[in-house]
């Protein structure tokens, strides 16, 4: 049966619905420029409602508040207009959030983000550029080639041969190179070796591959968390007996999500050189060191891998996503080679126009490199390694301060930003008391306090992100544990 015909012409061109509910693009810049206007007054207003760094009253409050916002019908058949609904859910958004700006919000690695890296993300949103072929993002395709491209060098990669993509984060970037190592190697079989502290996406992304349980080997750490090279050499040893044939990858941490220890990497690549594994280094944490002159001796060796995991949604202050994954070699991308016509036909390719279909699992991808080329502009190198010297300056002021209180036990001294610790609950109580002073303080609304699960007891964190966050609010932060872990105690 065929389709029905069409006869449309441009005098027949439907109108579109007027009012409350009129439809406008991102040509009319005025009237986005009036929208974003009433944005920000619902994102202030919504901070008014929400004095503390979150809601107060936990789950059930905050579900019953956007229920009641969103009404009997999320999606209702009539609209209600551009402003009202704006309005509306940004208050309700931003009075129900999370605020990483608040120097009381530091359980997790969530970063307030930088003003100039928003608005260059709503320039990102506006144009809204695909990368996943030259003619819908001719700028933004270079833009991330250059990006890329000085980001390989700041890590230490000889940038002519180095290749790199734009990512939604360390989850993606680990499991590209988990992905880009076993298929560099086909019909090996694959074994992964990374240390019981290494982020959980390395072992989910094995899943994701069809790899056995068995495949991912968590090795050893010492007693700062770091992961013991001569197990690890004692384990590619065994693994070499057992699958002579299968591809090996070791995957170093640079920056646990815990402790924020760093691997030993010059020690993890002379091991990897010896026993012809492949070595692939998550920095999604620690990576910022490379901004600062003082601790990017931390990351010696970390050129040395093949391919790396950076955030720069972490300690590069920038909107959620911003992850970047680096490869020292552009050849480790060949599996993802695609030729597709309407995306990148080989005449065209040959004719001069670029492609980056083949560096990234994803087909549509926004222009996330944006954000990353205006902040690295704006404050340059000097200007970001500032913003993570403050925080670990910060975070050493924290392990001194609870080292100095009777009521407080740090558990180890901070490598990058974040300090772990316990309330000093009374014998046989710690789990219990800290587990429940931490979300006494969530349901309240007073801080967003960490946790961290060590030798199976429950202890606090502060991941310290938050460069405008002072001396004194640490202090006060610090009374608000105390002043919970009595009230709990109780």
């Amino acid at each position: 049966m065929s389709a029905p015909s069409s006869t449309l012409t441009t005098a027949d061109a439907p109108t579109m619905p007027a009012g409350p509910a009129a439809f406008t693009l991102t040509d009319d810049l005025d009237h986005l420029a009036d929208l974003l206007t009433e944005v920000l007054a619902a994102v202030r207003a919504g901070r008014r409602d929400r004095p503390g760094p979150l809601p107060a009253g936990g789950p059930s409050e905050v579900a019953a508040t956007v229920r009641r916002r969103l009404g009997p019908n999320p999606l209702p058949h009539q609209g209600i207009g551009a402003r009202t609904a704006l309005a509306e859910l940004t208050r309700t958004l931003s009075a129900g959030a999370a605020d990483p700006a608040h120097p009381f919000c530091a359980a997790h690695l969530h970063c307030p983000p930088l003003a100039v890296g928003v608005a260059a993300d709503l320039a990102a949103a506006v144009l809204n550029q695909s990368l996943d072929s030259w003619d819908q993002a001719p700028a933004a395709t270079e833009l991330e080639h250059q990006v890329v491209r000085g980001l390989a060098h700041l890590v230490g990669y000889r940038a002519e041969r180095a290749a790199g993509v734009v990512t939604s984060g360390g989850t993606e970037s680990n499991l590209m190179g988990l992905l880009l190592a076993r298929d560099g190697a086909p019909d090996a079989g694959l074994r992964v070796f990374c240390s019981r502290l290494a982020h959980f996406s390395v072992a989910r992304g094995a899943r994701l591959l069809g790899l056995p349980a068995r495949a991912v080997v968590d090795v050893d750490t010492d007693a700062d968390g770091r992961m013991d090279v001569a197990a690890l050499d004692a384990a590619l040893v065994e693994a070499r007996r057992q699958t002579p044939r299968a591809r090996v990858v070791v995957v170093g941490t640079a920056g646990t999500t815990d402790l924020g220890s760093i691997d030993p990497l010059p020690d993890l690549a002379r091991v990897c050189e010896a026993r012809d594994a492949f070595l692939h280094v998550d920095a999604a944490y620690g990576g910022g060191a490379l901004f600062s002159d003082r601790l990017r001796p931390l990351l010696t060796g970390l050129a040395r891998a093949d391919s790396v995991a950076l955030d720069l949604h972490k300690l590069g202050w920038l909107p959620i996503p911003a992850g970047v994954f680096l490869s020292r070699d552009r050849d480790l991308f060949t599996p993802l080679t695609t030729r597709v016509s309407y995306l990148n036909p080989a005449d065209d390719e040959r004719a001069g126009i670029p492609s980056l279909l083949g560096r990234s699992l994803r087909t549509t991808r926004r222009a996330d490199v944006v954000k990353i080329a205006v902040a690295l502009r704006a404050l340059g190198l000097a200007g970001m390694g500032a913003l993570v010297e403050r925080c670990h300056d910060l975070a050493h002021y924290a392990a001194d301060r609870i080292t100095a209180r009777p009521d407080l036990v740090l558990h180890a001294r901070p490598v990058l930003t974040t300090v772990v610790f316990s309330y000093a609950a009374a014998a046989g109580r710690t789990s219990a008391v800290n587990a429940g002073l931490r979300r006494r303080l969530l349901f309240e609304g007073r801080a967003v306090i960490g946790r961290a699960d060590l030798a199976g007891v429950a202890r606090l964190k502060l991941t310290l992100l938050n460069p405008h966050a002072t001396p004194a609010d640490v202090d006060r932060l610090l009374d608000a544990v105390v002043a919970a872990g009595k009230e709990e105690e109780r």
